[in-house]
Order: structure tokens, then C-alpha cells, then sequence
């Protein structure tokens, strides 16, 4: 089996460059299934049902996203409503949608996908990651498990990949937007990477126009971020997985531009 997890795709500029990367990148790799994080697929940060739909059409078969999940109201009927699409598993279980799916394709075992946010250096008021995580597994169903988690802090990160080796397939990283090259299985067979970059504007600060943001850090004062229009890339990080054993048994990184 063969799973593609492209990271966090940013603003339109990010989402017209999916769009147009995509398929011919299906054509090539024939993943059995894509993941794409789209929680800063919106202008600005979230997403919006438009939005996700772009993502779907243009081939991804599960969305995560992360701390800006709930950032625009208009996706919480969304959340609710399509199951293809998750918000962090640790969130309070009152937020709209669900922490995790099961991609179901007829010849192949279902595959879970499950959505995670970190706690260390995020402002955040949700349920420890590594007790949530305690807590989904026992109610996925047997076959591959793959872990998006969206966090800092590269020793969180590596940390829950530990604790989960042989236990779920994968741990792929998100939310930093800078592609690691870390790649590795761990000893019991967990794929992992601490973080699979992101489909935005390459030659710009996390997405954002780079000097909107130098002015921020050279005056602290606050500043309205715009999304840089210029040239993408896309990053990400192809899985294969053993069918019996849902190990990982190559982590190849993906960069296209």
C-alpha cells in the first residue's frame, strides 16, 4: 500500500498550486490513498467548504488540519457533515467534526487516519496528545493507522512517534511548514517524519509575504500577514506499507516545484 501526505497547503496560491500538482503526481506515484493537511488552505488561516472542496477534487482522499481547524465558522457544518475531513483528535469533544477516519477501498485493508495537536509552544487548551492518542487507538479497526500530528516541538514529536512505535503505521509532522530530513522507521516498523513541509510560496516566510513578517520581528508591533503570490512548492512524504503487518517499509520525501 501506498499512502502520499502532502503538507499544509496555504492560502489560494497553495490550493491552485495542489490543484495543478496533483494529479499527474497521482498519475506517477499511484498512491492508494493521498492525505493532505489544508488547514491554512483559506486566505489568511482555516478552511472553508470551498476550499476543501478543491482539495478533494483535485484527488486527496482524507484532509487534516490543525490548531486553525475552527478558525472560520463556516466549516463547522462542513466538519460535521463530511467524514473525509478531521480536526485534531484532542480537541474538546464538543468541537464540531471528528479526530479521526477510516478510508475504506474495496482490495485494501481501511486505512485510519487520525489528526493530533501538540502542546508545547502552541497556545492551546486541549487534551494531551499522547492520553488522546491512548484513547483512539483501541477504537480504530485493524489495518494501517496513520498519524498527523500537528505540533512545534520537534522532540513532541519525535516523542509520540517513540511511544507509538509498532503500534500505528506512520507519524508524519505538520504545522512548522519547513520540510525535515529526518525520514526514518523506527525499530517496530512506525514511518516517521518529524515534519513534511508545506505546499505554499516557496521563497516566503511559512507562506506569508517575507517582509510583512521580518517587520514584525524587527518591531514586535503587530501586522497584518498577506499570503506571498509567488512560485510554490509542493512537499510531502510517500509511505509504503506492508498489507499484513501495516508496517512501514520505505519513507521517501517528496518535493516538487
Amino acid at each position: 500500500m501506498r499512502i502520499l501526505f502532502i503538507g499544509d497547503v496555504v492560502g489560494k496560491n497553495g490550493t491552485q498550486f495542489l490543484c495543478q500538482k496533483l494529479p499527474p503526481l497521482r498519475r506517477t506515484m499511484e498512491p492508494d490513498l493521498v492525505v493532505v493537511n489544508g488547514e491554512n488552505a483559506a486566505e489568511g488561516n482555516g478552511i472553508l467548504p470551498g476550499t476543501a472542496d478543491e482539495i478533494f477534487s483535485a484527488g486527496a482522499g482524507v484532509i487534516t488540519l490543525g490548531n486553525h481547524a475552527l478558525r472560520r465558522r463556516e466549516i463547522f457544518d462542513y466538519l460535521d457533515r463530511e467524514e473525509a475531513i478531521i480536526r485534531p483528535a484532542n480537541f474538546h469533544p464538543d468541537a464540531p467534526g471528528r479526530g479521526w477516519t477510516v478510508y475504506d477501498r474495496p482490495g485494501l485493508p481501511p486505512v485510519s487516519v487520525v489528526n493530533l495537536c501538540g502542546m508545547a509552544f502552541m497556545d492551546c487548551s486541549w487534551e494531551n496528545p499522547f492520553a488522546a492518542m491512548d484513547r483512539v487507538l483501541p477504537q480504530l479497526p485493524p489495518g494501517p493507522v496513520l498519524v498527523d500530528f500537528h505540533a512545534e516541538a520537534t522532540s513532541e514529536k519525535f516523542c509520540l512517534a517513540w511511544e507509538l512505535d509498532g503500534r500505528v503505521s506512520a507519524v508524519v509532522g505538520t504545522h512548522t511548514h519547513i520540510q525535515t530530513a529526518d525520514e526514518r522507521v523506527f525499530p517496530r516498523g512506525t514511518g516517521y517524519l518529524t515534519d513534511a513541509g508545506m505546499c505554499g510560496a516557496f521563497f516566503s516566510s511559512l507562506g506569508v509575504k517575507p517582509h510583512q513578517a521580518a517587520r514584525r520581528f524587527r518591531t514586535n508591533l503587530p501586522a497584518r500577514f498577506e499570503n506571498d503570490p509567488g512560485p510554490c512548492r509542493l512537499s510531502g512524504v510517500l509511505l509504503e506499507i506492508d498489507d499484513e503487518t501495516f508496517h512501514t517499509t520505505a519513507i521517501q520525501r517528496i518535493n516538487i516545484e
